[in-house]
């Protein structure tokens, strides 16, 4: 770090970025971006992750930031942000996609594109010269990352880039959403003065009305669950995205009610936490869970947010729900806006403890439950200890593949007086991958990672190259779960892996080379049970088959190892997962690369309420009110 009152440009840039406590820049180089880059690797510790592709970088950025706020440490500046790091236009509209995935889902990114110099930017001004990468559009760039960002700049005068650096990193550190700095070739090496003292979010300030609205909103609540008791837990993504576990995790251990989570706040505490019920997820949860959850006698949803992947199939909640999330709180029909998430659960949790006392949920919910008859496991442990058991069947499926991982996962976690840990992160695509991995039961905090609102297809495997190195310190692996389809998108992300001696185990799951949850969205009855297997899948969602094994082959070497494998069996996947769990085997000295080969008829059973409603048996009706 500088010490001299001024520096430049391209130092003050690099300061900032060590003083967040980032460790890794991800990205693709290029003349525009070369000065930063050699300037971030002299004066900082900040290293350099260059990727196969854009989308790549702003994947693992994300899967970096995502995994470094759930465990970073305020006290040693760290701020739990990711960042990366392109060239104008033909990098940054790479980068956009995934720069929208962390806008969508509240994930905090600086995005940083090195743009032409301010003289080639007059010279298409005056006479229309175009160079690499322009258009005849100057903000081009800048307009579009305005849309997914709470705060962009172009930078083109030195003298104002420590203004415009600092207030767009104070935005990302406030909002916890992406950033966009778009730096000008020829600033990098203008001076200007250095940074002053560290940076910090901006809380925003409680005034009178905000107080009363907040015991408005605990009021409305309170007399939900006096009016209907027996209260659930809906813990949900701003949980994780505001750094409430602690918060949360206390409300449950105080009050002991009973809580799901949604799919993307999997493993937000401990799924061994007293009380956790498994993942709700409306229509696709399992029965058990979604007997638990509907029959409880109030829903507090804290921080869930309605999307199609955390309701599945559900259209509306009724009068018997809370929900505090988006700066605001619904309690039925009413509504209290600019509530924050941070101050609402602490003054419920007071609340609670005050007027019933201290655990007084736990036992009434459960005893009450079997009283009335209601098909309810003794305790939520009871219920996921019972998914373990039983024989599998011959050949892997989408549930018998989960069910035998969860047992590899469990089998894997260490128990000490302190917590559970297990030396896997779990990072999982969307689509069947998704809802098939929704009931594994996670053992340590924050080790779950996926994209259930925005679902960018090959979000995984780029993901885990920044999960895998925010995590090296503590020896973490990810576990990804991806499609064949989205494996195909961000396969060569992979060969980053390998570079950089990362060693996650990713599982392709191989349903014959197609998109089988396009399939299930427009046309279910493909699946529906009695129809024949010739019959046709729509042309559009047939891939091109792969031998994805063979990959190991092309990015690994002997210096570098990569190793492959097809699974069809669960004889075969034992076999292997007993390899992956011996920490002296050869293969684990790298990446793992695995095909599970599926059949194309197969699907994970929580969607078959689609086919339910929407396919009448061979030769019957459509079931009133289903829709095709």
């Amino acid at each position: 770090m500088t010490t001299s009152q001024t520096c430049t440009v391209a130092e003050y840039l690099a300061i900032r970025l060590e003083q967040l406590g980032i460790t890794h820049l991800f990205g693709v180089p290029g003349d525009h971006l070369g000065p930063f880059l050699s300037t971030l690797h002299e004066k900082t510790t900040v290293r350099w992750v260059g990727t196969p592709t854009e989308g790549g970088a702003g994947q693992a950025a994300d899967g970096y930031a995502r995994v470094k706020s759930a465990d970073a440490q305020i006290e040693l500046g760290e701020q739990g942000i990711g960042a990366v790091a392109v060239t104008y236009s033909v990098g940054a509209f790479n980068l956009l996609n995934a720069i929208g995935g962390g806008f969508a889902e509240y994930v905090p990114l600086i995005a940083i594109n090195a743009a032409p110099s301010y003289e080639q930017w007059l010279n298409q001004q005056a006479i229309g010269l175009l160079t690499s990468h322009m258009s005849q559009r100057p903000e081009s760039n800048l307009e579009v990352y305005r849309q997914v960002t709470v705060d962009a700049q172009a930078i083109s005068n030195p003298g104002l880039a420590p203004t415009q650096i600092d207030s767009a990193i104070t935005a990302c550190l406030s909002h916890r959403r992406p950033v966009y700095l778009e730096v000008m070739d020829d600033v990098w090496d203008a001076r200007c003065p250095a940074p002053q003292g560290r940076l910090t979010r901006r809380e925003r300030p409680v005034t009178a009305k905000n107080e009363r609205m907040l015991d408005q909103a605990v009021t409305a609540c309170m007399e939900l669950v006096r009016h209907h008791r027996n209260p659930i837990l809906w813990a949900g993504e701003e949980i994780d995205r505001f750094r409430l576990s602690d918060e949360f995790e206390r409300l449950v251990r105080e009050t002991r009610i009973p809580f799901c989570t949604t799919i993307g706040a999997k493993s937000v505490v401990s799924e061994y936490t007293p009380g956790f019920s498994g993942v709700y997820n409306g229509k696709a949860s399992s029965p058990e869970v979604a007997e638990v959850f509907n029959n409880a006698g109030c829903r507090i949803g804290l921080g869930s947010w309605a999307t199609s992947k955390n309701l599945g199939g559900a259209r509306s909640i009724g009068d018997d729900w809370t929900v505090a999330a988006q700066d605001g709180v619904h309690v039925g029909a009413s509504y209290f806006p600019d509530v924050q998430l941070a101050r609402f659960i602490p003054a419920l949790r007071e609340r609670l403890v005050a007027e019933f006392g201290n655990g007084a949920f736990e036992a009434d919910y459960f005893t009450r439950a079997h009283d009335e008859g209601l098909d309810v496991p003794s305790s939520t442990a009871a219920y996921l200890d019972s998914q373990t058991g039983g024989p599998y069947p011959q050949n892997v499926t989408y549930d018998s593949l989960f069910r035998h991982l969860n047992s590899f996962l469990e089998a894997q976690t260490s128990e000490s007086p302190d917590a559970r840990t297990n030396p896997f992160t779990v990072v999982c695509d969307a689509a069947f991958a998704l809802i098939g991995s929704m009931n594994l039961r996670m053992a340590e905090r924050a080790s779950y990672v996926a994209q259930n609102s925005w679902l960018s297809i090959g979000y995984s495997v780029g993901a885990a190259t920044g999960v895998a190195l925010a995590r090296r310190h503590a020896d973490k692996r990810p576990m990804v779960f991806v499609g064949d389809g989205s494996f195909q998108e961000t396969c060569q992300e992979m060969s980053t892996h390998v570079r950089h001696g990362l060693r996650p185990v990713v599982f392709v799951l191989d349903n014959e080379g197609f998109y089988g949850i396009e399939q299930m969205l427009v046309q279910p009855c493909y699946y529906r049970e009695g129809t024949p297997p010739s019959d046709g899948a729509d042309f559009y969602n047939e891939l091109h088959p792969w031998r994805y094994e063979k990959l190991a082959e092309v990015f690994g070497s002997a210096k570098h190892p990569m190793n492959g494998f097809s699974v069809r069996t669960h004889d075969e996947l034992a076999a292997l997962l007993q390899r992956i769990a011996e920490p002296t085997d050869t293969i684990n000295q790298g990446p793992i690369v695995v095909r599970v080969q599926l059949g194309r008829h197969d699907y994970p059973r929580a969607l078959k309420y689609k086919i339910t409603e929407n396919c009448p048996p061979p030769g019957g009706t459509p079931r009133e009110g289903s829709s095709r």
